[in-house]
């Protein structure tokens, strides 16, 4: 077994401490998740991947609001076998299994989030908006594949958010980043950089949203969605719903267990 592939094996010793964090936040940082040779020898395959699926995008200038936020790659755990790798860490899976008290996980999907140099904010939003899960026993891990400081754009929550109700209608836009500012107005919001290997693991109803990137470089991150194994598909009752069912969990059945080819088992007690 390669120097990576143990390394990504390797259980992150969570203590009760980080869990209660994160059960009352909605979310946590963990430093040192990642080595600085994983993310070297991930990095470029992750970025060629990107670089071939978004060769014809529109020039960044001609975008909306949405666009400019970062260019996005979805599974691209199913074009590359160094990629597959890293999005099915059992390492990972072990710390979302963890943090949400579940017994195992499957993949939802992964997905880089690649901001341009000059690249816009991103807007308000909750994921699990998009997601027909029968259950909000989802995680998604942040995973920046170099430092972010402020100028780049890290991500940003609002803490203890996850509870509330209110917003979780809204798609993200400029009208979720107006409407959620006003809301979300009194809870406290963590905008902190990111270390070289630090993570973060948010729940699907954490609302959060990240800066431009003035940099000059482009913020290149990874995501990895983890839901609970024997989640159920539920009713779709939106588009996005349609579509992330066709997506990303071809062939379920509502009222059943998601258990397609394209969400393995990453971590199981």
């Amino acid at each position: 077994m390669s120097t990576t592939a143990t390394d990504l094996s390797t259980p992150y010793a969570l203590t009760d401490k980080q869990i209660a964090k994160y059960q009352r936040d909605g979310y946590i940082k963990l430093k040192n998740v990642l080595s600085k040779d994983i993310l070297d020898e991930c990095r470029p395959a992750i970025t060629e991947v990107v670089e071939q699926e978004t060769a014809d995008n529109t020039p960044l200038e001609e975008r909306d609001t949405f666009g400019k936020a970062f260019l996005q790659v979805g599974n691209l755990w199913e074009k590359s076998e160094k990629v597959k790798a890293f999005t099915l860490s059992e390492r990972m899976g072990r710390i979302a299994a963890e943090l949400m008290n579940v017994k195992g996980v499957r993949l939802y999907h992964d997905q880089a989030l690649f901001k341009e140099a000059s690249g816009g904010y991103t807007p308000w939003h909750a994921d699990q908006f998009y997601w027909p899960l029968a259950n909000d026993n989802t995680v998604t891990a942040w995973i920046p594949l170099q430092a972010v400081p402020l100028e780049m754009g890290p991500l940003c929550f609002s803490i203890g958010s996850q509870t509330l109700l209110t917003g979780r209608d809204l798609e993200i836009s400029d009208e979720s980043e107006e409407t959620l500012g006003r809301t979300l107005k009194d809870y406290p919001v963590d905008e902190s950089a990111y270390d070289l290997g630090e993570v973060s693991f948010h729940s699907g109803w954490t609302f959060h949203r990240a800066g431009p990137n003035t940099s000059g470089e482009v913020r290149a991150v990874m995501t990895v969605i983890y839901m609970e194994d024997g989640v159920r598909l539920a009713e779709p009752k939106t588009d996005f719903h349609r579509n992330d069912r066709a997506t990303w969990m071809p062939g379920s059945q509502v009222g059943e267990v998601v258990d397609t080819p394209k969400n393995p088992i990453i971590y199981k007690v």
